[in-house]
């Protein structure tokens, strides 16, 4: 089914993924209408799930609905616009971008809600901040009291996102040691898989909009620790100005360096985290407990992170051989292959 423009959809600057989106169509130049908050929304239909960002896309019949998963969203519109990917057109490229990727928006996002809903100054930001963009003016009082109720929810989700006083020292050391790999690569390369960006570049950016540029206990991390990636994320907010080519991309079979440690940190921490929910999801456990870099992991299975590892190993097997073999060769020894073996 085609797609009209200008798409449709609603957000808000506080959400990694509306920011993430919303980046991917200005790169693209899809002309876009955005409803910050509750804005304009009246007479679309609602999702089954109210995540944001919330796009208002025709399905096959013509009928508009609601859809707010970002990763197929993005695939969605390489096909129907086709100027300017952000998919590599290389199959083992595209196959590792979309590691990426959900890396990003999976693993990612436990540090987002975990700075931000874990200290007392990123707490109070967040509480007096987020709630102005809603959709409306609000009176100090409707403030205090939206903040509050805001704040209380959010923290009571953190069980949900893995964020816990076990957990909470392992994602902090993943984060440092993401910021000290991407500022290290961002020295020679613009993007994550050469000098465009992809899906990975954006699933990243999404959450480092909230993490280098707006909760105050990561963002001064970022600041004293990696400068090319409070740069980086800055430049990826708009890029309509970029004319790709091509030959932008990364050879997969001659990765820098650069890569294999990020692909290393994904090893390190994402893949043991993505088996053994799959195991406790597949199983009815009512938690999930595993060892992630050395240290006890415990959070509540998450059944969409199962399906996260179904469709990267989905993807996998769609690769040929020729390609299968140029991704066990980058995967080589970074933990990612764990995720592939016996499939």
């Amino acid at each position: 089914m085609a797609i009209e423009q200008p798409v449709t959809l609603s957000g808000s600057p506080g959400s990694p993924y509306t920011r993430k989106m919303l980046a991917v169509l200005r790169y693209r130049r899809i002309a876009y209408r955005f409803l910050a908050g509750s804005r304009g929304q009246a007479g679309l239909p609602q999702p089954k799930v109210r995540l944001l960002p919330t796009f208002y896309l025709p399905d096959e019949g013509g009928t508009l609905q609601a859809v707010t998963d970002s990763s197929p969203i993005i695939r969605r519109f390489e096909t129907a616009f086709a100027p300017r990917p952000v998919i590599p057109h290389d199959p083992a490229l595209a196959f590792l971008d979309a590691l990426i990727e959900d890396y990003g928006d999976e693993w990612m996002t436990k540090m987002m809600f975990h700075y931000r809903w874990s200290y007392a100054a990123d707490i109070a930001k967040s509480a007096t901040v987020l709630p102005n963009w809603m959709g409306k003016p609000l009176s100090d009082d409707e403030l205090a009291a939206m903040g509050k109720a805001f704040s209380e929810r959010q923290i009571g989700r953190l069980r949900f996102v893995g964020s816990n006083e076990i957990t909470g020292t392992t994602i902090e050391d993943s984060y440092r040691r993401l910021l000290a790999i991407l500022n290290r690569h961002l020295a020679s390369h613009s993007f994550a898989l050469g000098a465009r960006p992809g899906a990975g570049d954006f699933g990243m950016f999404g959450q480092l909009t909230q993490l280098a540029h707006f909760d105050p206990t990561p963002m001064a991390l970022a600041s004293e620790t990696a400068p090319r990636v409070v740069a980086y994320a800055a430049a990826m907010e708009d890029l309509s100005g970029l004319e790709p080519e091509p030959g932008d991309w990364f050879d997969p079979a001659a990765l820098p360096t650069t890569v294999g440690d990020l692909l290393a940190e994904i090893g390190r921490v994402y893949a043991p985290l993505l088996i053994a929910n799959a195991k406790g999801v597949m199983s009815g456990a009512e938690s999930v407990e595993t060892m992630i870099d050395g240290r006890k992991w415990v959070q509540q299975p998450f059944p969409y992170q199962a399906k996260c590892l179904n469709w990267l190993r989905q993807d996998y097997l769609a690769l040929d051989a020729a390609h299968r073999a140029t991704i066990d060769r980058a995967l080589a020894g970074t933990g990612c292959e764990v995720m592939f073996r016996d499939l």
